[in-house]
Parts: structure tokens; sequence; C-alpha cells
């Protein structure tokens, strides 16, 4: 019988670690704030200026994260671009923050609780998050592939963090049951993305080091269900073990 692995104990944080998060706190969050506030005028404008606030935004906190936190982020694999749908693990906000960094300014599939946040659900809305509403039935189903082919007209990739939640490094739940629907649905290639930011990012103190994002090959639509499963949810596991 096979048992899953150990979960090793990460370092604890030093002096530095704590500085450093100290600095990222003052800088990063008041500087959402003022964005936040160009935001709620943007969304009275054209679209065009509220998506070059979510770049810079993805702009800021990388340079917050590498300037400050003394992250630095390695990328593995081809980028994906165009009609595809992007499955990546999530483990903080980091990858959350990141993501149009990460891609060319992506669709994402989104909490419909995120949607209902003051200023940031509207322009979530307007830039292009996919609202997931879960155990609604098949009329939100089809709304959110109306949206997601909205959002592929456009040329942009979607994205997902099929284990519908934030997890802790090193775990490897099963897929929420929508990810294959879509896949389904939608009938698109999927690249996995593993990405192993939780021990350096999530904690309230965090720690400096690299954190590493694996685009895998991918994978063909047409599958069923439980092998895109197996598939994706092996990959998205790539960088599981501990550092």
């Amino acid at each position: 019988m096979s048992h899953p692995p150990v979960r090793q104990p990460f370092a604890a944080p030093t002096p530095a670690d704590l500085l450093r998060s100290l600095a990222f706190y003052l800088v990063f969050y008041p500087g959402t704030v003022l964005l936040l506030s160009l935001i709620a005028i943007q969304l009275l404008l054209p679209r065009s200026g509220l998506m070059r606030s979510i770049l810079w935004w993805a702009r800021y906190h990388r340079w917050c994260v590498t300037r400050l936190l003394g992250i630095q982020v390695r990328i593995e694999g081809a980028v994906p671009s165009g009609q595809v749908l992007v499955a990546m693990k999530h483990e903080s906000f980091f990858e959350a923050i990141d993501l149009p960094m990460l891609l060319p300014m992506p669709a994402v599939f989104a909490k419909i609780e995120l949607m209902r946040i003051p200023v940031w659900g509207k322009a979530g809305a307007h830039y292009g998050l996919i609202g997931v509403e879960r155990d609604q039935g098949a009329r939100a189903l089809r709304a959110m592939i109306a949206s997601a082919r909205e959002r592929l007209a456009e040329g942009r990739p979607l994205a997902i963090f099929p284990e519908g939640t934030r997890v802790p490094h090193g775990t490897a739940p099963p897929l929420q049951s929508g990810f294959a629907g879509l896949y389904k649905l939608l009938g698109l290639p999927v690249v996995p993305a593993a990405v192993n930011s939780g021990p350096l990012y999530h904690s309230t103190i965090k720690r400096a080091g690299t954190i590493t994002v694996r685009f895998g090959e991918p994978i063909a639509p047409g599958l069923a269900r439980a092998e895109i499963e197996a598939r994706v949810r092996a990959a998205i596991n790539a960088l599981n073990e501990c550092e």
C-alpha cells in the first residue's frame, strides 16, 4: 500500500525575513489602496485604462516580491497563450496576483464571492474574471461557458485553479468536480502549471528564496474525466517536494 509523502516542517523565519515582510506590507498594501482608488474612477472610462492598471498592479506586486521580500521567480517550460485553459496549483495569493505577469492578460475563473467585493468585484468583471457559482446548476454553467468563450474570442487564455482554493504545500487534494465539466464543454487543450509558492509566501512572515512556476506539456481535449483529472493533478503537484 502506498502512503502519502511526509510533509517536513519548513525553516523558521529569520529576523531578516521579519524586516523584509514588514517592508513589503508597508509598501505593497498602501500602493494597492491607491490603485483601487484609481480603478474606481476608471470604471467610468474605457476598459483599456483599467486593463493597464491591473497589469501595473501585477508588476508592482512582482517588484515588491523581488526587491523587498528577496523572492526570485523562476519560469520553467513554455508559457502558453491563445486558446488554452491553464490549470494552476494554488498555494498562496502570490500566483493569483501574479497571473497577468505569468500569462498574457488571462481571463481567470474565480469564486463568485470575489465578484461581490465593492469596487474590486466590478473591476474584476471588467477585467474578465469569470465568476464560478458552485452547485448552481446548468444555467450557471452555461453562463460561465458563454463568458469564457467571449474572453477566448478576444485572444486571451483562460486560467483556473482546479483545486478550488489555496492548499498547503506538499498536499494534493482531488480536483474540484467542475473542472472536468469545463474541460469537456470548452474543448480546449489544458496546460498544467505547478507552483511552489506556499513555503515562501503563504505565511504572514514571508521568506526569501525562489518560487518556481513550471508549465507542463499541453494535454489535448477530448479525454475521459478520470484521465484528464489524473494527468492534471499529477502535473500541478510536480513541485510538491519540500525544499
